[in-house]
């Protein structure tokens, strides 16, 4: 009898660990989840504003403003169900973006001079760093996910439930500074 009880004790215990681990891998990965849409929401805050700038463009000459709403229509949506090449996909757009907005500068200076300008980039730089934020918050999400999915035991439970490994957004040598929009 008292070996009966021994046993389901441990198969209790068992089953409350397996819980346990199950809900800690969830959590992880929806903060993962959580962490890839709001640099989404970011990226979304960040095209708004390039937007209005190639509006702002678009009255110093139309050839700038057509090849400007080109690279603008690149805009995609990024949540939290995107993976790791979409979001850095989108980066790119963004970056092509702000390039294209900043040759248009150099030829127009008194663009430069307008406040509405000021103030759209002024957007643009206070969403660039809310990005590099959250793409920090997303990579920190992922590491500790997928320390729990590979350290022994949760290990174990996460091949069980197929708990993959996510990966870190990558950062491009190009995008390790913020681009110079000199006003």
């Amino acid at each position: 009898m008292v070996a009966l009880l021994v046993f389901l004790a441990l198969v209790a215990a068992l089953v409350f660990w397996f819980i346990s681990v199950q809900r800690n891998l969830v959590s992880k990965d929806e903060n993962c989840k959580n962490a890839l849409s709001q640099i989404g929401v970011q990226q979304s805050s960040r095209w708004d504003a390039l937007t209005a700038l190639v509006e702002l463009v678009k009255s110093y000459n139309e050839h700038e403003y057509n090849t400007l709403k080109e690279v603008i229509g690149m805009r995609a949506n990024t949540n939290g169900n995107s993976s790791t090449a979409e979001v850095e996909a989108q980066e790119k757009a963004i970056s092509n973006a702000v390039k294209a907005i900043n040759v248009v500068v150099e030829q127009y200076p008194q663009l430069k001079a307008n406040e509405n300008y000021a103030k759209a980039m002024d957007s643009v730089n206070l969403y660039e760093n809310q990005v590099r934020l959250s793409r920090m918050v997303y990579n920190d999400s992922v590491t500790i996910y997928n320390k729990l999915v590979r350290m022994f035991p949760s290990s174990f439970v996460a091949s069980m439930l197929h708990f993959d490994l996510r990966q870190n957004l990558e950062t491009v040598e190009a995008k390790a500074e913020m681009p110079s929009m000199k006003i």
